[in-house]
């Protein structure tokens, strides 16, 4: 884990600590797959955060957000006094994403909805012929919803070659381990018999993760998948695969000191 994951880790923990409340584990388990999307592929401009010729990136996994909004502060869509309105009244940032947050394209939060927005949105942009993509982060545990297959059957169906769908796969959820709750694999089959193209990819390899994404699409008239193989809870030793880190609240000054330091010292 290079200093700049450490970084953006430590600035998650910050607001966390902040706010009092968070998602610790969904969080951490994200900030390579959206460093590397906002640093290497998608297409936005700060500036102007509808812009027409821009890419669509939207969280289905939305209660991961705190890895979202670093990076948009990072990016420059919001400032970074403005993470710290996390979770309070009025405040810009959600516990889980809104339209209020620049760069935001779709709430979510309630899970299964992330994949049948991105559906429309990117069946709509080959109406237009605009050659503008669409990325969106699920969760594994989300995918034991019906409308999450529904969306892939429509999506093969319309052959929605700009449409990628990317899967934090760190096989825990808010219940415990996802294979006990919903039975995933073989996880890159079913995505394969659903009609997409699929790629299987380190999480947490920055440079695998770019490779992978400039492969795009992996096959013609069909969309992509890539699963992530990923660690919840990743760069806190005490949080990973550790689902009592799914959600904290009530973080001291001496935990948040802890974190930092874990997160410092991380050597895995």
């Amino acid at each position: 884990m290079d200093q700049r994951s450490k970084q953006l880790r430590k600035k998650i923990v910050d607001v966390l600590h902040h706010a009092g409340r968070g998602h610790v584990g969904p969080s951490m388990s994200l900030v390579e797959i959206i460093r590397v999307l906002y640093d290497s592929v998608l297409k936005y401009d700060p500036a102007d955060p509808q812009l027409p010729e821009r890419d669509r990136f939207i969280l289905s996994k939305g209660h991961g957000c705190l890895a979202l909004y670093v990076l948009l502060a990072e990016k420059g869509f919001i400032n970074d006094d403005e993470l710290f309105s996390f979770c309070s009244y009025n405040g810009l940032l959600g516990g889980h994403p809104t339209t209020k947050t620049p760069g935001i394209e779709f709430a979510t939060g309630s899970l299964g909805h992330g994949l049948p927005f991105a559906v429309g949105v990117a069946a709509a942009l080959n109406i237009d012929k605009s050659k503008s993509r669409v990325f969106t982060v699920l969760g594994d545990g989300e995918c034991g919803e019906g409308a999450i297959w529904e969306a892939a059957m429509s999506a093969a169906r319309h052959k929605l070659s700009n449409l990628t769908a990317i899967v934090d796969y760190n096989k825990l959820q808010s219940y415990g381990p996802t294979e006990n709750i919903s039975g995933l694999e073989p996880f890159a089959d079913k995505w394969k018999s659903f009609g997409f193209a699929v790629r299987e990819v380190d999480g947490h390899d920055v440079a695998e993760l770019k490779k992978i994404f400039s492969e795009l699409p992996f096959e013609k008239d069909k969309p992509s998948a890539i699963i992530c193989h990923t660690v919840k809870g990743k760069g806190i030793p005490a949080a990973e695969n550790n689902p009592t880190w799914h959600h904290k609240t009530k973080m001291s000054a001496e935990d948040h000191a802890i974190l930092i330091k874990s997160i410092e010292d991380y050597h895995a």
